[in-house]
């Protein structure tokens, strides 16, 4: 009997292949960002039937990996590098492990401010010899330009 035995048919393998409305519900990504992504290289470009796009299950995970590097702060060119092979993503990750260290700093001493801002009995906070001492040295760490 055909299609019971030796893995899927062809026309079986297409049910377990979503379509790019199905993929966007899955995914929580709306379609025009899937269809943007591909045009730009960071999805591999699916197989077509019948005019349609049809994504392997692998495209959810790409996409999942896509958002979180978005949420690092990597930019869609970033992101590119970041798919490729290791030689060549490596300066950049290496470069953008430097910005967030630094952003790191940046966000330590931000909270600072603000925590202490909330706590303050100063009437005007920018007088306070607290304030001004986080400010200072929040100045000296910052990067050279």
């Amino acid at each position: 009997m055909p299609g019971t035995a030796g893995g899927p048919q062809p026309e079986e393998e297409h049910h377990v292949r979503m379509t790019i409305g199905r993929l966007a519900e899955v995914t929580g990504v709306p379609a025009s960002a899937i269809r943007y992504w591909e045009r730009h290289g960071l999805l591999p470009e699916p197989e077509r039937v019948g005019g349609q796009r049809r994504y392997p299950p692998e495209a959810a995970e790409r996409i999942t990996v896509l958002r979180k590097c978005q949420r690092a702060g990597l930019t869609l060119v970033e992101i590119g590098e970041f798919q490729r092979e290791q030689p060549h993503r490596e300066a950049m990750i290496r470069a953008k492990i430097s910005e967030i260290e630094q952003r790191m700093v940046d966000l330590d001493h931000a909270h600072q401010l603000l925590t202490h801002a909330l706590r303050c009995g100063e009437e005007d906070i920018v007088r306070c010899p607290k304030f001004r001492e986080q400010m200072a040295a929040w100045e000296t760490a910052e990067p050279a330009p």
